[in-house]
């Protein structure tokens, strides 16, 4: 499974955690992927979604 929003496209992006020493190492910022019915297509499947397309509606929740 890719690590993406189904409705936005929204996936994974990388850049660095400094340390105290201010040593730099490289990591993954995450978006906040959550599973939910929506119809596509005029079918109801089981995806991910992200957050932000959660709270502004951008889908249509399946009963």
């Amino acid at each position: 499974m890719a690590y993406k929003c189904k409705i936005c496209g929204k996936s994974a992006k990388s850049g660095k955690s400094y340390s105290h020493s201010n040593k730099a190492s490289i990591r993954k910022f995450k978006p906040n992927l959550q599973k939910q019915k929506i119809v596509l297509d005029g079918k109801t499947t089981t995806c991910y979604v992200c957050t932000t397309c959660i709270k502004s509606n951008r889908i249509v929740k399946a009963i």
